[in-house]
């Protein structure tokens, strides 16, 4: 098993990983299949970080497949910069549970708190992804708020939980 960072001869394989993400764990993304289906190979550069030395995706990859991935992008605005986002954490079914989840995150935590200026990381999680939310509060993530009925999935309506990694510079 191998964590690294993406680039962009690993657009196609993000591109097919995203997919089964969004068809397999609906309830997991705020992001549609359809509008996955829609993105450019330029918006795929520029969610792999392409554009932006703050901005990334780490994977993971068992015999050259991307199985696992995690998103992070500091927010660009002179007044939200100390803040940081994880998004788009995946991890394909028969891979969990094994310690790749932890070992993924922790890699996109350590080169997130590498960001000068950095003082926040945040996340948020559905609230029927019970698994996901207990990996983040083991991280140092806390709850900063809750949404009810954020996610709109046919007739269900999911709440959404705000969490937060609160750093000092260079330390969780």
């Amino acid at each position: 098993m191998e964590i690294r960072f993406l680039t962009s001869d690993d657009a196609s394989e993000w591109w097919r990983l995203r997919l089964q993400a969004l068809q397999g764990d609906p309830e997991a993304f705020s992001s549609s299949v359809e509008e996955h289906q829609a993105l450019t190979s330029e918006d795929v550069a520029g969610r792999l970080g392409f554009r932006n030395e703050a901005s990334f995706v780490a994977g993971a990859f068992d015999e050259g497949h991307l199985v696992g991935m995690a998103g992070f992008f500091r927010e660009p605005g002179p007044k939200v910069r100390h803040k940081g986002r994880i998004w788009g954490v995946y991890l394909a079914p028969e891979h969990r549970g094994k310690g790749l989840g932890r070992k993924l995150l922790q890699v996109v935590i350590e080169r997130g708190i590498a960001t000068p200026g950095l003082e926040q990381i945040l996340l948020s999680v559905a609230s029927t992804q019970t698994t996901a939310a207990n990996l983040y509060r083991s991280l140092g993530f806390e709850r900063i708020g809750m949404e009810p009925k954020a996610l709109k999935i046919g007739d269900r309506r999911i709440d959404e939980e705000y969490m937060a990694l609160f750093v000092e510079q260079g330390q969780p």
